[in-house]
């Protein structure tokens, strides 16, 4: 039986006009939980494959008398399925809108702390829809107390796609010329930060934060935010839930041949102009452009160094400290962490053949063939099976959560150390080691703690999107954890017990919060100096 309801609730934004969204309450109290709104746009919908378009602040929602209606959801970018075909009814290419989250009562007078949350899907796929009660419980029985704001982006082809003939059409525009999800986040970032006063929000209080792909653009957003000039950044602290920095993008000249591969899936001709093979490209049904990636050598979009969004000397810059400079400097807080088995859901990913050269092929549609080598040299050495994996596919999970999370996210955190970061206070690591029931509905349980199951604990049994969340004995369990997140995403001080970059609050498998000394830190390390080193 359904736990709650929900019934119109309308919001007068003052200049931006009137909305109705939704009042969610628990079916047996007319106590209201929280505020829905969903599908709110922040750009024009984006002609494929260029910038995003952001909406005036003159924009108005609705009136008194007729409220813009927003209790839909985001539209989803053309995506292709994960353990399981993709559904091309729901895809819409216009997915820039926002759905929002807000507690119910009276805000703090300085305004609702905002956190403005990221999907993931390695980038290829993925949405920030949920139920309009999917979050009641974690902002009305809880210590985290906050707006949600979770926007929608392009991914895949239709968010990383980059070619010379993008930039240079781009250049011609005024327009930057890839990373378009990337920018899609940000025009969504900046939406919120112009306009969630209106919404009961803090703009100079805003946390983001994302899990997987979504914490990578997390970083990324971050990096891009905090060489910003004062005025013009946002972000206040981060939360990179089971990813990190990644390794540097490629440039665009080595995304050319993605390109390139695409146009020739598609029968475009690589002799036309490059104006001809835009157009026609733009001209290809959503479902066919989907179809032909998982057919492609380089199968995976993603984001390049423009010089724009992404600098050329990214990973440079935390290696010879400056960026741990530029953190210390705005004052900027990152939490960041792993659950302990990441390797089974990363294998299940458009996962290779039983050989070596399947797992290695596969790893250079992900990353840089230069990283790819080195990678397999330190953890396949002979080109034979280690003793660490039961099979190649296994192998290949457990390279690819090292390069995704635990590898990067180590070495991230001793160079942030060594720039003068302070590993407890600064930067602050967790270890989730074990997992809700619920969890049981997005992965099975002989994967263990794998990649994704935490997204419960954070989001209070929501993160399984379905099912009756978290018991009772298991929110006992993680009351502290939450706590701690609820503080962290106020803008407390918040700090562990322990310092150093080997100190972790970690949730055991017993589920108890202690300090642990990370037994993969020397491992993780290695990893790092062999790929970003």
């Amino acid at each position: 039986m359904a736990k709650f309801s929900t019934s119109p609730f309308q919001l007068d934004l003052g200049e931006l006009g009137s909305i109705e969204g939704l009042n969610v309450t628990n079916k047996f109290s007319p106590e209201v939980l929280c505020h829905y709104f969903g599908g709110i746009p922040y750009a024009y919908p984006a002609e494929r494959f260029r910038a995003p378009r952001p909406l005036p602040l003159s924009h108005r929602y609705g009136t008194k008398d007729r409220p813009g209606k927003f209790t839909g959801q985001v539209g989803i970018c053309p995506q292709p399925g994960f353990i399981g075909l993709p559904n091309p009814t729901i895809w819409n290419e216009d997915c820039h809108q926002v759905n929002i989250w807000i507690p119910s009562g009276d805000k703090p007078t300085e305004g609702w702390p905002v956190f403005f949350y990221l999907f993931g899907g390695w980038l290829q796929f993925g949405d920030p829809n949920m139920a309009p009660e999917a979050l009641a419980e974690l902002l009305s029985e809880t210590a985290f107390k906050a707006i949600v704001v979770m926007p929608g982006y392009r991914v895949n082809a239709f968010g990383f796609l980059a070619s010379t003939e993008l930039e240079d059409e781009a250049r011609a525009n005024g327009e930057t010329y890839s990373n378009f999800g990337f920018w899609d986040q940000r025009t969504a970032l900046e939406w919120t930060h112009d306009r969630i006063a209106s919404f009961g929000g803090n703009k100079d209080n805003i946390t983001v934060a994302g899990y997987s792909a979504g914490a990578y653009s997390t970083f990324q957003q971050l990096a891009h935010d905090v060489y910003l000039p004062p005025r013009s950044s946002i972000i206040k602290r981060v939360c990179m839930l089971s990813n990190g920095p990644g390794l540097q993008p490629r440039s665009t000249e080595s995304r050319q041949k993605q390109f390139d591969e695409l146009l020739g899936w598609l029968d475009i001709p690589l002799s036309l102009s490059p104006a001809e093979k835009l157009s026609r490209l733009r001209k290809v049904p959503a479902r066919q452009l989907i179809a032909v990636q998982s057919s492609m050598k380089f199968h995976e979009f993603r984001p390049v160094a423009d010089g724009s969004f992404i600098s050329d000397d990214l990973i440079d810059s935390i290696n010879d400290g400056s960026f741990a400079k530029q953190l210390k400097d705005r004052g900027i807080k990152i939490l960041n962490g792993e659950v302990s088995d990441e390797h089974y859901l990363y294998g299940a990913w458009r996962t290779p053949d039983w050989s070596y050269e399947a797992v290695y092929d596969r790893l250079v549609a992900d990353y840089p063939e230069s990283k790819v080598k080195k990678l397999m040299e330190l953890r396949v050495p002979g080109k034979r099976l280690p003793a660490f994996a039961d099979d190649w596919p296994d192998l290949f999970g457990r390279l690819y959560a090292d390069v995704q999370v635990h590898d990067l996210e180590r070495g991230f955190a001793d160079r942030l150390a060594k720039g003068g970061l302070t590993v407890g206070k600064d930067l602050l690591r967790y270890r989730i080691e074990w997992r809700a029931k619920c969890a049981d509905l997005i992965a099975p349980p002989e994967w263990k703690v794998t990649h994704s199951t935490d997204r419960a604990i954070w989001f209070w049994g929501a993160g399984a999107g379905i099912g009756q969340g978290l018991t009772a004995d298991e929110k006992r369990s993680l009351k502290d954890l939450n706590a701690v997140f609820g503080r962290f995403v106020e803008g407390e001080d918040v700090q562990w017990s322990q310092q150093g970059p080997k100190m972790v609050y970690r949730l055991d498998s017993a589920g108890q919060m202690d300090m642990w000394e990370d037994d993969g830190w020397e491992r993780g390390l290695q990893g790092w100096d062999a790929m970003n080193g």
